[in-house]
This record gives C-alpha cells, structure tokens and sequence, in this order.
C-alpha cells in the first residue's frame, strides 16, 4: 500500500473511468481494458482491487438496465463460473508472485486471442457453461474474465446483453472474491486501495449513460485489445526475467 504513488492512484482511476464507461455501453471491458492497465501502473492493484471495482460497476448496471435481465441463459454460465473460479482457486494457492506475472500474462494473451480468432459459437447451455468456466478461471486470476463470455453474446446487442452480462459478471466477481480472500490476495490494503480508486468507477458509469448510443465500440476494439496485449507480453517479460 505504502508503495503506491499519488500519480499511480490517478492513472488507475483513469484507467477504471475508461473500462466503466466502455462495459456500460458495450455490457463488457472494464476488465479487457482497466485490469491490464492497472497491471502496468502496478501489480498491486491486480487482481483483488480490480475485481471488487467490477463488483460496484456490475451493480450499477443492473440497476439501470434490470427490467431488460432474462436470467434463464445466464444460469448454465454460473454453473460453470463455479467449476472455473474453484480451479483457479487452487491454481492460486501454489502460485509465486512471480509466477502469478507469468500467468497473468499468458492470460491476457489467450483471452486476446479468442477476441481476435472471429469465433462464433451459438449461445447454448453448453456453451454458456464452457464459456463460463473459462471467464471464471481467467477472471479470478487476471480480472478479465469478458472474452469467453462476450464470444457467445456477440450476436446479441442492447440492454438484453447488458443486463444479462452485468448478472453473470456480479456473481462471478463475487465467487472470484470468495476465492481470493483465502488465499491472502484481498485484505485490508486492497480494500484502501479500492475506496481511492473506486470513484473512477462511477464516473465512468456515468459517463456511459451519456454515450451509450455514441461510442463506436467495434472501431475501438482494435486499441482495447492492442492494450491488453501490450500488457500480457509485459507481464511475461517481466515473470520471466524475475523467476
């Protein structure tokens, strides 16, 4: 805690307003793009004081787009969040920070690459039940847990896939906590840590609101995902020459 800087601090509420307003317009980012941002501004911020930050967001969106939630094709996802979150769990559990850096990495870089690899499974039982135990493995161990999810909603648009998304990721982030807090990864300088940077969150939120028919997701996506990639071969350099 001691370790951030003020500059720090305010880099990574800039980096949550960004991913707030992007996942209130497009139901999913904040962690594609905040969490390998925050990476880069320091590990310390990863994953505990991201997830919690997408707990808040989350809330807030379901409130704002409630009446649109249709729970029946969330709940397979949630069944198989619960088989990932617990296996990272245990992945947790053995890993060293420096070998966390190197999973974080190789992450970030898988879930790049099932953004760019132009899948288009249909949105199934099976498939929300894959879909959610790779979001709830990547998500508790990087925070980004979006792109396996995202793949099988990408043919759905508006508040539906807003709404929907917000309640899976609520309880995934959730379960992600449950998994963390164990294994020393969420404590009382994470939880500092997340009442300074957490106002970025609402004004990104906020900002959403003003932008949600404006922003050109897909002419942004190329950045998001440049960033996130960015961030994954960094983070394995950085794993690498420290192991």
């Amino acid at each position: 805690m001691s370790d951030i800087t003020l500059l720090q601090l305010i880099l990574a509420n800039l980096a949550l307003i960004a991913g707030a307003c992007l996942q209130g317009v497009a139901g999913y980012g904040i962690g594609t793009l905040s969490a390998p941002l925050m990476f880069l501004i320091s590990p310390a911020f990863l994953p505990g004081v991201m997830i919690i930050n997408a707990v808040v967001l989350t809330v807030l969106m379901l409130v704002r787009n409630h009446q649109s939630l249709s729970f029946r094709p969330v709940r397979y996802a949630i069944v198989g969040n619960v088989v990932g979150t617990a296996l990272a769990a245990v992945t947790l559990a053995f890993l060293t920070a420096q070998g966390f850096e190197l999973a974080f990495g190789v992450l970030i870089l898988l879930a790049v690459g099932m953004s760019v690899m132009g899948l288009k499974p249909s949105l199934s039982a099976r498939n929300s039940m894959l879909a959610g135990g790779a979001s709830g493995y990547m998500g508790t161990i990087t925070a980004v847990g979006g792109p396996p999810i995202a793949l099988i909603y990408q043919n759905e648009t508006g508040p539906l896939v807003r709404a929907n998304l917000s309640a899976f990721f609520l309880f995934a982030s959730c379960a992600s906590i449950v998994a963390l807090a164990p294994a020393g990864y969420i404590g009382k300088d994470e939880l500092k840590l997340v009442l300074m940077t957490c106002p970025g969150v609402f004004i990104g939120f906020w900002l959403s609101g003003h932008l949600v028919n404006r922003l050109p997701f897909h002419a942004l996506r190329p950045i998001i995902l440049s960033v996130a990639a960015i961030a994954g071969v960094a983070a394995v350099v950085r794993g690498v020459l420290t192991y």
